[in-house]
């Protein structure tokens, strides 16, 4: 938990809290002067959902759990986003322990994980996910600051209330199982003030309720002194729920594991430059879609900014419809009906039909971004997944043409489409992988299956093969998916085989894998991500088969796809047979030079 408690190293300042022998204890049958004025058993808790404004006086107990931790039941110090949404102490984290069955990514910090204390969550959270919550913790140490200035005041004294806790059990009309009893305690100050004392000496668990009666003053002096406060506080934290990259309030606002906040259309708006966060520049492992299921919102800063400003965030939810409807009239995105494209790949194509260079030419005065479909060999039209290019070098002719050097963004589903000017525009919407933790999770599911592990056995003899046909499972010593099935393979191990693929082939000087080639793509990379995307543009495969890793949405599935190529690839040479219809496709020695991937210069349909 070392990154944890380094990211936890600026602490809220607290005042000296009240000693609890300086409580007032007070039985729970009470005089005159001492009226509950709630009746337990109607006591609720208020909603924070969107609309539902806290008012100072009615929801006290509801403003203090919005700070409380829900562990330790005091008010949160440090407090850690989990990567289900709940914040926690930093001292509650439950202990660490390693993982099981991860071979991807792997890195120190995600090769440790722990159980979520939460209920509704209850996975199981890499420690690499977990980190201080910047605003949240900054709005704690403002809260904890306007306590403080309220208490050192000459008024304090002079007001005081009475708070009676009840328990979970209380507050249904149904007799504690512990045999507890209602706790009574005078405490200074208003409302807020005394429940605030009250969780700050631990003595309010988070499922207690409480109710109020004023001592030595009248309930409307009390309840106006609770307004002051909590408006005055309100004023105060309102300076730090401001998203930094629309400077609004944050709406539907999302923690990086960074543990920076950003609104859940900000995140999408970063993603689409970069997944490195604006603030400190570390890298942002929310996937592009930051859907509520594998990005869930930051549910005490969601609670807070709905209970304090609702009719802000009406405001805001409103404005961001209307942006939105506005901008679906009409269709953002240039269309290059082509050729295939890989995230992470380079496409250099040459550019001389009149309404590409339009195209072109406005992309380049603009974000010099546009899309790569490919088109339909069979039928007109255009495939509905493609891959956004971003310009990286051009070159243009006298005549018009140009050549241009670019390089795979992001993947894309064409959701509607229109023509401008002879090209293709459309709206899209972005395709992306599961979270690491889902990937983490797929993986270590797959690797659970013992039932489906079948016991290694020494290979086969391979029939004999002449020196032109040298065998190609004789130099490799790793188990392959033949021998094991890849679903039960590592991650990692799927990555090495197909790496040691790559190797074997070019020492023997595969026609796919020539200097040129590799001058263009680069060697081949180890890493699980990039792998497939690379072996899909170099290896002699039909497009229909690269066509399906567009569609994938995890790691581990494109790499058992590559390796399913690589296996049937092998097959067929060792075993001479013709592919049988089902199988996979794979082009002929003579049809490579022709495969659209190993032309540096690309020509438009």
């Amino acid at each position: 938990m070392s990154s944890i408690q380094a990211n936890a190293s600026q602490q809220s300042p607290s005042p000296t809290p009240p000693r609890d022998e300086d409580l007032h204890p007070i039985s729970p049958s009470h005089g005159e002067d001492n009226t509950i004025v709630s009746n337990p058993a109607s006591i609720e808790r208020p909603d924070t959902s969107l609309g539902a404004l806290l008012d100072a006086v009615r929801d006290a107990r509801q403003i203090v759990r919005l700070i409380q931790c829900q562990t330790c039941h005091k008010i949160l110090q440090n407090p850690i986003i989990l990567p289900c949404g709940h914040s926690i102490c930093r001292t509650c984290l439950p202990e660490t322990r390693p993982r099981a069955n991860i071979s991807y990514p792997a890195t120190e910090s995600r090769l440790r994980g722990f159980d979520c204390p939460f209920a509704d969550c209850g996975k199981e959270h890499a420690t690499a996910d977990c980190a201080l919550d910047v605003t949240l913790n900054k709005v704690l140490a403002i809260i904890t600051t306007a306590v403080a200035t309220y208490r050192s005041t000459t008024r304090l004294p002079e007001y005081s209330t009475h708070i009676t806790v009840y328990d979970q059990w209380n507050v249904a009309g149904i007799p504690s199982l512990e045999g507890k009893q209602p706790e009574s305690r005078i405490l200074g100050g208003g409302r807020i003030i005394a429940t605030y004392t009250l969780a700050e000496l631990g003595k309010l668990e988070y499922s207690s309720e409480v109710s109020y009666s004023p001592v030595g003053a009248k309930s409307d002096e009390i309840s106006q002194l609770d307004a002051e406060f909590f408006l005055k506080m309100k004023e105060m934290v309102k300076v730090e729920m401001d998203c930094q990259v629309c400077y609004a309030l944050f709406l539907d606002p999302m923690t990086t594991t960074c543990g920076h906040t950003y609104c859940r259309t900000c995140i999408h708006r970063i993603l689409d430059h970069s997944n490195l966060c604006p603030i400190c520049r570390r890298a942002i492992s929310i996937q592009a879609p930051a859907n509520p299921r594998t990005a869930p919102s930051n549910r005490r800063l969601v609670s807070m900014i709905n209970g304090f400003w609702a009719d802000l965030v009406a405001l805001r939810t409103q404005a961001y419809r209307l942006e939105q409807q506005a901008n679906a009239e009409g269709f953002d995105v240039p269309i290059f009906v082509c050729t295939l494209s890989f995230p992470f790949m380079p496409l250099f194509l040459h550019v001389f039909e009149p309404r590409y260079r339009l195209m072109i030419r406005r992309a380049v005065e603009g974000d010099r971004m546009f899309g790569m479909v490919l088109g339909r060999s069979d039928e007109p039209g255009f495939m509905e997944l493609g891959v956004l290019l971003r310009i990286v070098n051009i070159e243009f002719f006298p005549d018009g043409r140009s050549l241009l050097e670019t390089v795979g963004v992001s993947r894309f589903r064409i959701t509607r489409h229109g023509f401008l000017d002879g090209y293709l525009v459309a709206n899209i919407e972005k395709v992306d992988d599961i979270s690491l933790a889902e990937e983490e999770m797929l993986e270590a599911s797959d690797l659970s299956r013992e039932d489906d592990i079948t016991v290694l056995e020494s290979r086969d003899p391979e029939p004999e093969l002449s020196e032109a046909e040298p065998s190609l499972t004789d130099q490799t010593s790793s188990p392959t998916p033949r021998e094991v099935g890849l679903d039960v393979m590592p991650t990692r191990d799927l990555v090495n085989f197909g790496t040691e693929f790559v190797r074997r082939m070019q020492g023997e000087s595969v026609h796919w894998l020539t200097a040129r080639i590799l001058a263009i793509y680069g060697e081949c990379p180890d890493d699980p991500v990039v792998f497939p995307w690379w072996f899909a543009c170099v290896f002699p495969v039909s497009d229909t088969e690269k066509y399906r890793l567009l569609g994938t949405s995890s790691v581990r599935e494109r790499l058992k796809i590559s390796c399913r190529w690589i296996v049937e690839w092998e097959a067929s040479r060792v075993s001479t047979l013709s592919i049988h219809p089902n199988r996979l496709p794979m082009l002929p020695r003579h049809e490579a030079n022709s495969n659209p991937t190993s032309h540096p210069l690309r020509k438009q349909r």
